[in-house]
């Protein structure tokens, strides 16, 4: 169907992103991965004050990029069959790892199920900072002036994205976990950790991302949508860069976040929801992400809705689920 403010399907099932990539994108991702894989973890788990009768709770702690300590929730089944299969779990924008609760319906499945509390948002990860200019709030643009000035290793997102990837291998190397059978699902800033966590761990086999953000930037700018989730865009212009003499720098830089260039690395089946009226995660670009995915893909399509609870969806990501 048309779209009042994005493009319309048949457009959308062929387009591929205007915000440019940087050429040495994957030598970036390279060195970063490189660097991580020289951390020491640390890993430590603390019980939890929840307990469930088939399930053991845990804070789980590590040492991530840049020292800092990240945090993340642990439960594993009390009975079934091990090695058995896990998910990883990734939250929204500004939030957490959610409760206890909601994660003990995959744990009665014989899950063991990781929700990472993202550094520097709602949960107990700790921020080492360390960057130039805004640090009050502004994920996407935390440490984009020192990435301007040849440093794109300070952005926030890339040390983020290398956590889940961090926790990822914590929980493939757990003696009860099938590294072979572990598969990764969030909404919106959850969907973009999720891509970006199977796109640097190949290993995660299945992922269900929804409606994803931390995509196509100058697509959100273009079409008048830096409000919200990407309003923090519109604020680094304003006070950074008001004429916008830096513009094809910026959004060069932010390249090097953007999920769409990840997403050819991804080797996992692929079940993807999406609202074709989200105007926090415009459509075009979800699917200049979506149509990157070479591995196998689904995307169930909710013409009527925004960036809103989808009818069903989370019955559909758990028996997809299940198949692992």
């Amino acid at each position: 169907m048309p779209l009042t403010f994005d493009l319309p399907l048949e457009q959308l099932k062929t387009y591929q992103g205007i915000n440019p990539r940087p050429a040495d994108f994957d030598a970036f991702w390279e060195k970063s991965l490189a660097e991580l894989s020289s951390i020491d973890p640390q890993v430590e788990l603390v019980p939890a004050e929840f307990q469930a009768p088939f399930a053991q709770c845990f804070h789980l702690y590590f040492t991530g990029a840049g020292g800092a300590r990240v945090h993340a929730k642990l439960l594993r089944p009390t009975q079934g069959h091990s090695p058995h299969p896990a998910l990883l779990m990734f939250h929204g924008y500004t939030g957490d790892s959610g409760d206890w609760f909601d994660k003990l319906g995959y744990v009665a499945a014989g899950f063991t199920v990781a929700a990472l509390d993202c550094r520097g948002q709602a949960g107990l990860s700790e921020d080492t900072g360390g960057v130039t200019g805004n640090t009050l709030y502004g994920h996407i643009i935390r440490g984009l002036a020192d990435a301007l000035k040849g440093s794109p290793e300070k952005l926030l997102f890339r040390n983020i994205f290398l956590d889940t990837v961090e926790l990822a291998r914590i929980v493939m190397d757990m003696p009860d976990v099938d590294p072979n059978r572990v598969g990764a699902t969030g909404w919106s800033q959850g969907g973009a950790l999720t891509v970006a966590c199977a796109a640097l761990e190949p290993r995660i086999k299945r992922i269900a991302p929804v409606y994803p953000f931390l995509s196509d930037y100058k697509r959100v700018w273009e079409v008048d949508l830096a409000r919200d989730a990407y309003k923090e865009i519109q604020d680094f212009f304003r006070h950074s860069d008001p004429t916008h003499r830096l513009e094809d720098a910026v959004f060069e830089k932010l390249g090097y976040i953007d999920i769409q260039f990840l997403a050819p690395r991804i080797r996992a089946d692929v079940l993807w929801g999406i609202g074709l009226m989200d105007t926090i995660c415009p459509p075009s670009t979800q699917f200049a992400v979506y149509n990157k995915i070479v591995a196998p893909k689904r995307m169930v399509i909710y013409p009527d809705f925004a960036h809103e609870p989808l009818p069903g969806l989370y019955d559909q990501i758990f028996q997809f689920m299940l198949g692992l």
